[in-house]
């Protein structure tokens, strides 16, 4: 595992989270650690804001091209996931999602803990595969 620390306790200059979220002991299992289910459901909410934001429309997950977990997360960890569009096609829009969690706030440890490549497909109000305008 590769060391994923930000040195100057930072998250990503110039951008925004997508979304941010406590992890809490109601996400872990049975030995205390953090569900890596849960972490994939974060990144797929925030993937989703991301598309559906691009593609002005309903959007559902269709595939997940890659997952990576490089550190665990633990309860009290301040989650954010920032998702951006990689490439659009017709009707489908790949998004890649990068977490990082913000640790013990008080002396603040920022590490990257998961990205993810996910793709989603623009639907109409008949759940059909709806093409994608393009931005003004």
């Amino acid at each position: 595992m590769s060391d994923q620390r930000y040195p100057d306790h930072s998250l990503p200059r110039g951008q925004e989270a997508t979304t941010r979220v406590v992890a809490m002991p109601s996400d872990t299992n049975p030995a205390g650690d953090i569900f890596g289910g849960w972490i994939m459901s974060q990144v797929d909410l925030a993937g989703s804001v991301a598309a559906t934001r691009y593609a002005r429309s309903r959007v559902v997950t269709v595939a997940v091209h890659s997952f990576q977990f490089h550190q665990p997360v633990y309860v009290g960890d301040l989650v954010s996931c920032y998702a951006e569009v990689e490439k659009t096609g017709r009707t489908s829009l790949t998004v890649n999602v990068v977490v990082y969690a913000e640790r013990d706030r008080r002396e603040i440890e920022t590490v990257k803990v998961t990205q993810a490549s996910l793709v989603y497909v623009s639907i109409d109000e008949h759940r059909l595969p709806r093409e994608i305008a393009l931005k003004d």
